[in-house]
């Protein structure tokens, strides 16, 4: 063989050799890393290939599937009621993708889980039929609590404080996730995204906002807890007018007349005292409070429900007059409605919190579970006589002070309003907070909440916890303890 042919045989061979390992490369190593590729359309095909998995209320889908016309994506996601459920579901759309349920559970619900493969589908590659999504919503108390807040933005979560099963979980205003759910619908995404009231945002879990006076509760049981006073009915310590420490400002009640000065945690919580709950934590001092804000949920990174809540703050590196400040729920102190609903629960369950949680169980299609979430995962926030003692408190709240709008007959209803400033110098429309609980006198059967109303068209001069949250709490919480 001459030279000449030589070399090239031994060029060939090295270019076959080098394709032969790129192939092996690819195969054995890239493979998996292309599959997942968001530009690799065979995963939208395979996605909408067949019918969806649905998720579940109360043993009813609220979502469903629809056979599309043209294409290659043969089925797309349709829901039931889709403006009454799109903070619990979320949207699963062909062209923008998916949120909470449908994009944790993508994989379950549209057949590619590896764990919905029987022997057959992993010998053929067969896709799988798909697996649900079971929801710990009550149907009553989502439509109670979508009801009341009708057009007003907010938000309202309502929890059972025994098992942490969110019953309720309601943003307002909604959205239709059907009117987004296939390739066609960029009109619909435009006009969403382009919405200053910003539907597509889950106020209920991702919009933390000043707490005002809800996060009073906070900071009466980091009192009692650290022994600064040994009950709601001792007189504290607390001169009316309150001067911010180390400023000339006074930090104002609400009413000039009520009696809040010296007042006992309990008078201060029924007539929602400013210079009580500012001084109390100026004496306590960030440290403690921050503290007890932490027990409670508080600056907790990873908040899983299982959709991820956005992280309330309370803030470090404040001076004692901030600190006095945060002590009303404002400075830079933040919470979702969640977490306020927790707080309210977690003083329900005799001081200990049960972890919140919206689904119950994740089954194939057979109904088989995949997933099971156990109620009841509790941790010790506060000692039972602590909750005890601003239970009592928070009935004399709703019994003879501000919360007056929250009784229901029949029941024990604890709650503490809220009107936190908005704006610079509260230049915008206040928040309007309330949070509660009721326990029913016949049967035992028990709800917590949270309500914020941020807006809902009134005066500044007439926003208030009692006047605009008050009343959609009441709703929710009388349709939970109907169950």
């Amino acid at each position: 063989m001459n030279k000449t042919i030589r070399r090239a045989s031994v060029f060939s061979l090295l270019l076959v050799l080098a394709l032969l390992g790129r192939a092996t490369w690819v195969q054995a190593y890239q493979a998996r890393a292309l599959a997942d590729d968001d530009r690799n359309r065979r995963n939208t095909i395979a996605q909408y290939a067949q019918p969806l998995g649905d998720i579940i209320v109360a043993g009813s889908p609220v979502t469903g599937s629809r056979r599309t016309e043209g294409g290659d994506l043969a089925y797309k996601r349709t829901y039931k009621e889709g403006g009454l459920y799109a903070a619990v579901t979320g949207y699963g759309s062909q062209a923008y993708g998916s949120t909470q349920l449908e994009g944790i559970y993508g994989d379950v619900l549209d057949g590619t889980d590896t764990r919905l493969k029987n022997p057959l589908d992993a010998l053929t590659g067969r896709q799988s039929a798909p697996g649900d999504v079971l929801t710990t919503i009550d149907p009553e108390v989502q439509k109670a609590a979508s009801e009341a807040l009708g057009d007003d933005k907010g938000a309202a979560v309502a929890i059972d404080p025994k098992s942490g099963q969110i019953l309720g979980m309601v943003s307002s205003p909604s959205y239709d996730p059907s009117d987004i759910s296939g390739t066609t619908d960029g009109d619909a995404w435009r006009k969403l995204l382009a919405d200053p009231d910003k539907p597509l945002v889950n106020r209920a879990l991702r919009q933390p906002l000043a707490p005002g006076s809800t996060f009073k509760l906070v900071v009466a049981a980091a009192a009692l807890e650290n022994g600064l006073y040994s009950s709601v009915d001792e007189a504290t310590k607390s001169p009316v007018p309150y001067t911010l420490p180390g400023t000339s400002t006074v930090l104002r009640n609400e009413s000039a007349t009520a009696p809040c000065e010296n007042a006992t945690l309990r008078v201060a919580l029924q007539y929602s005292c400013n210079n009580v709950f500012g001084k109390v934590a100026a004496d306590l001092g960030q440290e403690k409070v921050r503290a007890m804000a932490e027990k409670f949920g508080f600056n907790t990174e990873k908040l899983d429900v299982p959709v991820r809540a956005s992280k309330s703050i309370y803030p470090s590196g404040m001076d004692k007059a901030q600190t006095a400040l945060s002590g009303i729920g404002q400075f830079e102190v933040t919470a979702t409605p969640l977490q306020i609903a927790m707080v309210s629960a977690t003083l329900a369950n005799d001081g200990e919190l049960a972890a919140p949680h919206m689904v119950s169980e994740v089954t194939d299609a057979d109904g088989g579970t995949l997933e099971d979430f156990e109620d009841g995962d509790m941790k010790r926030v506060v000692s039972s006589s602590t909750a005890q003692q601003l239970r009592s408190a928070m009935v004399t709240v709703v019994e003879e002070g501000t919360g007056t709008n929250a009784r229901i007959d029949g029941a024990e209803v604890g709650g503490k309003t809220g009107t936190a400033e908005n704006g610079v110098d509260n230049s915008n429309t206040p928040y309007a907070w309330f949070t509660s609980y009721a326990k029913d006198d016949a049967d035992g059967q028990e709800v917590a909440v949270a309500v914020i109303v941020e807006d809902a068209g009134s005066a500044a001069s007439e926003v208030s916890g009692n006047g605009l949250a008050a009343p959609i709490a009441q709703k929710m919480m009388k349709a939970a303890l109907q169950r």
